[in-house]
């Protein structure tokens, strides 16, 4: 009896505590994770996609049930954006594009992203289009759907007009195949998700934009939300095709996480900015000309060599037109040059320029936000202009200084008799024993002037009135170089 009444108690523990352990853990296994937010703001480059990219990943992982891209971009890089679209197409977690708050815009890049969501939805007082490639239309030339302007018939045409007919000619083809290109991507967005495939179209031959409202009423999106509660509440019930399949989507009330860039997006994205990529890229230039002119510094070689890697990392991933980084480096080089082999401003100046047009080329997009202002251009070649007259006067000033080593250096100097002596004699120099040569007859302690210098032997004159200072002791006194 004993016994049994043991093992009943020990088996009724054992049951209580599993039953309690149970209901401990119950709550976190049934707490679902949260919505997850991740703002798209400003323009959209390689840390921004790089950002949204993990997020979508992170997400999946931890099988949230939704997220929402808050939007409010005047557009970005093209490589940027399409890193984004494949990130949301290949999603298995529900994308939610939100234009939000009021006042924002998904302008060029951001309506390609709007058109890959699973849901497109906006804000009062917001706005979207404008999706023409701006490195295509902005330099004021055609529009790329244009046909091109018929040639003339006229036989006698000169040679340098049918070669300028050519190359406006090839200039056309290639904005209409970039043209094309871009229309046949938004219009496989547009046709994926069921949107407005022809006014997706416009915006990008005719670089139209819609208010929320217009949006709406033509299908280009799926509803306005005046913020993320009611976003959540218009959606919710609703089934959306994932790239894990179809999935339906109950997040009412659900509880949402605002996600925000961690420092390493943060360091990437001032890196990448074309600005700080620019002074980078002249700090580790400048950095390592001081190095090389005063060798064993090290602070200017270390900081070159740093803020040159930077930059070289930030001109992989950013539209850089090489011609125009090879003409700063000839620039740099040019006025490295002109410090090492003075040409009197021929090869400073012509570094001068070769900087100012390099760094007016180096950018390779006119997509606002990454452009180089021309202020920061113009402020740092009037810098490397001033520092170049400097050097030029520093060594015009030089050749009229009087030298103050080897033998002419010694010309001028003034030295004391140790001995008396007719011809030839000792004399303090510098604190030093010379042998001297004078043409008069020379007494102990004579103050004297050095007139030439060969080998080890000086001559010497006797100091006149016009040598006002004389030296004494072991410091002689120096003074203008006598005049022949």
């Amino acid at each position: 009896m004993a016994i049994r009444r043991t093992l009943l108690f020990l088996f009724s523990f054992v049951a209580l505590l599993a039953s309690a352990t149970g209901l401990v853990a119950q709550p976190s296994t049934d707490a679902a994770p949260p919505i997850r937010e991740i703002p798209v703001d400003g323009p959209i480059g390689p840390a921004t996609s790089a950002f949204v990219a993990r997020e979508l990943e992170q997400a999946a992982a931890a099988n949230t049930p939704l997220i929402i891209l808050r939007l409010d971009t005047p557009g970005g890089l093209d490589g940027a954006m399409r890193d984004i679209v494949k990130a949301i197409l290949a999603s298995p977690v529900p994308v939610v594009g939100y234009v939000s708050p009021g006042g924002a815009r998904a302008a060029s890049a951001g309506t390609y992203i709007l058109y890959a969501s699973h849901i497109a939805a906006m804000a009062p007082a917001t706005n979207l289009g404008a999706a023409t490639p701006v490195s295509i239309g902005g330099d004021g030339s055609a529009p790329a759907d244009a046909e091109p302007e018929p040639e003339p018939a006229d036989a006698s045409e000169p040679e340098s007009d049918n070669n300028a007919v050519q190359t406006s000619d090839n200039a056309t083809a290639k904005r209409r195949k970039a043209v094309n290109d871009a229309v046949a991507y938004i219009r496989s967005l547009a046709e994926r998700r069921g949107r407005n495939a022809d006014w997706a179209e416009q915006a990008v031959r005719e670089g139209t934009s819609l208010s929320a409202q217009a949006a709406l009423d033509a299908n280009v999106i799926d509803l306005i939300a005046a913020d993320t509660t009611q976003l959540l509440d218009r959606i919710d019930g609703q089934s959306v095709e994932t790239a894990a399949g179809t999935q339906q989507l109950n997040v009412a009330g659900a509880r949402v996480e605002q996600r925000e860039p961690g420092w390493q997006t943060e360091l990437l994205s001032v890196i990448t900015n074309p600005t700080v990529a620019y002074l980078l890229f002249m700090i580790g230039i400048y950095g390592l000309i001081l190095e090389g002119l005063n060798p064993g510094t090290g602070v200017p070689g270390v900081v070159g060599a740093i803020s040159l890697l930077c930059a070289l990392f930030a001109f992989q991933v950013l539209p850089v037109n090489y011609a125009g980084l090879a003409l700063i480096a000839l620039g740099a080089g040019l006025m490295v040059a002109e410090m090492f082999a003075p040409s009197f401003g021929i090869l400073g100046l012509g570094g001068v320029a070769a900087f100012v047009f390099g760094s007016i080329m180096l950018m390779d997009t006119d997509v606002p936000g990454f452009d180089i202002p021309f202020g920061l251009i113009g402020g740092i070649a009037v810098a490397s202009a001033l520092l170049l007259f400097g050097i030029l006067y520093m060594f015009l000033r030089s050749r009229r200084e009087r030298i103050h080593t080897g033998h002419a250096g010694l010309i001028g100097s003034r030295c004391v008799a140790l001995a008396d002596f007719e011809r030839e004699g000792r004399v303090l120099l510098h604190g030093e024993s010379w042998l001297a040569v004078s043409h008069t007859p020379v007494v102990r302690d004579e103050p004297l002037v050095v007139t030439a210098a060969e080998g080890l032997k000086v001559f010497v004159r006797p100091a006149g009135p016009a040598d006002t200072t004389i030296a004494t002791g072991n410091a002689p006194a120096r003074g203008p170089i006598p005049r022949r």
